[in-house]
């Protein structure tokens, strides 16, 4: 029996297969495009075509795009998929996950393995990935290539809380001659404060956090984010699959 799990997020789509041993079979990634139902059959013939059948197998979707895969048995909240496969990954049952997505952030709180609490972001992108791509595309930069910048920079400071609003002060700080590295140091920092009072409205402690999401590899972001925390921030390529592999796992109760 193979149990899939397929995480339809705002940017990227993720998979992950397990066998009946949980070891990983198949892991991918994705943009999302413009509809989740058309990412969803791609992802389908992809499985296929390596041999992966999801009629016969167990899928659970995840996700923003979950309800736009018909072929999955059962859906669950990505609060609880990423809580199943941070613990998966981490080995651990006590800490607070941080999901820094495409359109918003969650913070996580876990106590022996299960969700003790949890918030998200509102509905502005700031502090998300999204905010990250859009300040990214405004410096013409990658923004794998922002965050090295940023370890480089110091002192600029992002102001707005808005992402319109920061990007007009990201244009004006180019205007103005300021070096490209200060404003990446900026707008990472930027993100990293508004994590950090998430996290301070919900009582985080100092134990460990683990980061998931598209920004997991993103070193200097963990850097800060354990700085502002005061706590070990843990995190890897494989945390971009987190909620993936949480609904894998999900599939197994099917």
């Amino acid at each position: 029996m193979e149990y899939i799990g397929i995480d339809i997020g705002s940017t990227c789509a993720k998979v992950a297969v397990l066998d009946e041993d949980e070891n990983i079979l198949h892991q991918s990634v994705q943009p999302t495009g413009w509809s989740s139902v058309d990412t969803a059959e791609i992802i389908k013939n992809m499985l296929l075509e390596k041999g992966i059948c999801p009629e016969t197998g167990k899928v659970v979707a995840t996700g923003y795009g979950r309800v736009s895969v018909p072929y999955a048995d059962k859906t669950v909240t990505e609060i609880t998929c990423h809580a199943r496969g941070a613990v998966w990954l981490h080995k651990k049952k006590d800490m607070t996950v941080i999901d820094i997505g495409g359109q918003d952030t969650k913070i996580i709180i876990l106590e022996n393995g299960m969700v003790k609490d949890f918030a998200m972001n509102d509905k502005c992108s700031a502090g998300t990935g999204r905010f990250l791509e859009v300040m990214a595309n405004t410096m013409a930069v990658r923004p794998d290539a922002l965050c090295e910048l940023a370890r480089k920079g110091k002192k600029v400071k992002i102001s707005s809380m808005c992402t319109v609003f920061a990007e007009s002060e990201v244009i004006s700080l180019i205007g103005q001659g300021e070096k490209k590295e200060n404003i990446a140091f900026a707008v990472v920092n930027s993100i990293a404060d508004k994590v950090a009072a998430q996290c301070s409205k919900m009582n985080v402690g100092t134990g460990e956090v683990f980061l998931t999401g598209g920004l997991c590899e993103c070193g200097y972001l963990q850097e800060i984010l354990e700085q502002k925390l005061g706590s070990p921030v843990l995190t890897g390529p494989e945390c971009r699959y987190a909620g993936a592999i949480g609904a894998a796992l999900c599939s197994r109760n099917i």
